[in-house]
């Protein structure tokens, strides 16, 4: 099950794509990691599709990564007596705290942490944007707005505060409950919704220790003021532009993305581009030929990973768009100026010993042609610091550790496997070797270059190059 690209496919399980036949199928055409949204579901649901998982991981013996996306301080309004309400604009709105039902003068919103936040000259965002409401009197339990724009508004939409850092905790007390299953459970990395600021971050990482990585998702535009410390603090950031695109100008979205993958490229660290990327393939069979530049646009940019959400979670052609996004990716990278635009947009190295050897072994393969970097790793870092190169050849990921090779299906272009543990340079020689081979990488009197840490079985820094010809 050796891929054919670099960049990786993180697809969303959910009723579509909920059974043994459909998720395996879903492997084979391409998906790397699976998704499970705790925006949906329940316990019970998630196992079993995780149980799944683990069934097609033993069958095809290649490491499948799960990732848990946690829902976050998701904020909506209350109800409507009759449902739904018209709101026209210049007409003005209260939001309080008042849990009666609505009418088209008034609703709750049952977050008083919003209302100590806001001021007069505040927009509200509900439903997506699709109603705007300017602030103009508020207290510590009511907002008077008038519509800027209106149209229909139902129950318990979701409302966005753009320009605001809310005083509320990106882990909810359901986020809790559900990490602790997901940990239980076994998942690989665990996004985090709504980072706002880096202690949101500094709050995860105490729960979750080592057990997992952790994915920071961008969906504020404040988090941009504190993105180079978020992304720090993060294993991976994703780019959430679902409610980036509320929150901010649809024209601002494409270099607000661009934006943070040079920042995670500069730090390598795994980035991931999400949200609507073949949006119209939940109902249709083919994308728009939007879409399909949208997805490229990404993969020329040097993205880890390319995400679907409802497309593979709750489309009615969940297989072909995982199968649509594989092939565009792997046209992709055969254009001969995916390459230069890689080398364009390269970081230069930081004064590091990780840097110094990852960037003596890119220009090694370079000068002797090898087609493989073999990296040794415990924790996944040499990979990583491997990928952040974007070398013109593939990555040997080996590692002792089973939750190690299951998070690099993440990473641009490693290819992950098992191996015993290493003691020596000749053992590492060896392994390096023999799995080239085995997984089809390299042939006889290939070179291979090879990159380690010294001393064997410790998480530390990549501080070892060497160049070996294989037998």
């Amino acid at each position: 099950m050796r891929r054919q690209r670099k960049a990786k496919i993180i697809a969303t399980l959910g009723p579509s794509s909920s059974d043994y036949e459909k998720i395996k199928a879903l492997f084979v055409a391409g998906a790397d990691v699976f998704r499970l949204n705790f925006s949906h579901g329940e316990h019970a649901e998630h196992a079993e599709r995780y149980k799944i998982i683990r069934r097609i991981e033993q069958e095809y013996k290649r490491p499948i990564g799960v990732l848990l996306d946690l829902q976050g301080p998701k904020l909506r309004i209350g109800t409507f007596s009759n449902t739904k309400i018209s709101l026209k604009p210049g007409q003005s709105f209260i939001l309080d705290l008042d849990a009666t039902p609505g009418n088209n003068q008034r609703v709750c919103m049952p977050h008083p942490e919003i209302f100590k936040a806001l001021k007069s000259g505040i927009d509200l965002l509900l439903d997506d944007g699709k109603v705007r409401l300017s602030v103009t009197k508020c207290g510590h339990d009511f907002a008077e707005t008038v519509v800027i724009s209106g149209t229909e508004l139902s129950n318990r939409k979701g409302v966005n505060v753009p320009d605001v850092i809310l005083p509320i905790d990106a882990l909810t007390k359901k986020d809790i409950i559900d990490l602790k299953f997901g940990l239980d459970l076994g998942v690989d990395w665990v996004a985090l919704s709504f980072v706002q600021q880096p202690n949101d971050l500094i709050m995860a990482r105490e729960l979750v220790d080592k057990k997992v990585k952790l994915i920071a998702k961008i969906e504020k535009p404040m988090a941009i003021q504190h993105l180079q410390e978020i992304v720090e603090l993060s294993d991976a950031v994703m780019v959430a532009r679902g409610d980036l695109g509320v929150e901010m100008p649809a024209e601002d979205v494409p270099v607000m993305q661009r934006q943070i993958i040079r920042a995670c490229r500069f730090s390598g660290k795994p980035v991931i581009v999400a949200t609507q990327m073949l949006d119209s393939m939940v109902h249709m069979a083919t994308p728009t030929r939007a879409e399909a530049s949208d997805v490229a646009t990404a993969v020329y940019d040097g993205v880890d990973a390319v995400m679907l959400s409802a497309e593979s979670a709750s489309g009615d052609y969940p297989v072909e768009a995982v199968s649509m996004m594989d092939r565009i990716i792997q046209r992709t990278e055969k254009d001969p100026l995916y390459h230069k635009m890689l080398d364009d947009s390269y970081t230069s190295p930081s004064p590091t010993v990780n840097d110094a050897v990852t960037t003596a072994a890119r220009a090694a393969v370079d000068i002797i042609g090898s087609q493989l970097i073999v990296t040794f790793t415990e924790t996944g870092l040499t990979a990583f610091h491997a990928a952040r190169q974007r070398p013109h050849c593939d990555i040997l990921a080996l590692t002792p550790v089973l939750k190690t090779s299951r998070q690099l299906t993440l990473v641009w272009g490693a290819h992950s496997a098992l191996t015993d543990d290493i003691f020596s340079v000749g053992q590492m020689v060896e392994a390096a070797c023999t799995f080239a081979k085995q997984e089809n990488f390299s042939q006889t009197d290939d070179y291979i270059v090879i990159t380690a840490g010294i001393p064997f079985g410790q998480s530390g820094g990549t501080n070892m190059i060497r160049i070996a010809k294989v037998g």
